[in-house]
């Protein structure tokens, strides 16, 4: 049976008087990739956030490596690319790579293994010399991407992480990502690509801070009756 890698059980969260989450029950276990899909504004970045601690739950529970969250102990062993790039403008590529490979308590020839395979992986392997304020937005959401994958996370939390990245590339990064799969870790990945959400393992459609249904990609297209993951988000949308 799959370790459960990250939980949330009854998870609630308000911002002031408006309801963002209700009652979230959302598990990810070791060797697959979750698809958290759902129109704009339903959550889907709050409820990653709150999973990872970074957010304080209203109600309810987020375990992370058996562990409740929020807890510094288990950060070093979860890998988070957010919608907004935090790197730093001034250092180079590589330089960036090895300030947070630091903080992952990555060194020495691990260390540069681990920035030269992900810096090829990205396509960034020519660019590491570079300035990040040179960088075209495109090349900064690669570059969090590889920063994101240093140290193989057992956890993997990824908020659109193929925003402004080509076709081809978007297919490599897959290709990592179910590497990483294979090898155990657990995988979240929120997407408005609906082909990307057809090659998760699972997919939980949330709708207005719930979640309105979840399954494999084949399980949600026979009970939507639909031909794709993208025909299951459009019958949800008209159903809800």
């Amino acid at each position: 049976m799959a370790e459960i890698i990250a939980s949330l059980h009854g998870a609630g969260k308000k911002f002031f008087f408006n309801q963002v989450l209700t009652n979230i029950n959302l598990k990810v276990q070791s060797g697959e990739i979750l698809g958290l899909i759902g129109p704009s504004g339903s959550g889907k970045t709050t409820c990653i956030r709150c999973m990872l601690g970074m957010e304080d739950l209203t109600e309810g529970e987020a375990l992370v490596l058996n562990e409740e969250m929020p807890k510094r102990k288990v950060l070093d062993r979860i890998g988070y690319m957010g919608q907004e790039t935090a790197l730093y403008d001034r250092l180079t590529a590589h330089e960036n790579m090895v300030f947070f490979g630091r903080l992952k308590n990555l060194k020495g020839e691990e260390l540069k293994k681990e920035i030269d395979k992900n810096l090829k992986l990205v396509e960034l392997d020519g660019e590491g010399g570079k300035t990040v304020s040179k960088f075209s937005g495109g090349m900064k959401r690669r570059l969090s991407l590889a920063i994101t994958l240093l140290g193989k996370p057992d956890f993997l939390v990824l908020d659109e992480p193929t925003v402004g990245i080509d076709p081809k590339l978007r297919l490599s990064v897959w290709q990592q990502l179910r590497e990483f799969a294979g090898s155990g870790a657990g995988i979240i990945v929120t997407t408005h690509v609906m082909s990307e959400a057809e090659k998760c393992d699972r997919v939980a459609l949330l709708v207005e801070g719930k979640i309105f249904a979840q399954g494999t990609p084949k399980e949600l297209m026979t009970e939507f009756k639909a031909a794709s993951i993208e025909e299951v988000f459009i019958n949800m949308e008209v159903d809800s």
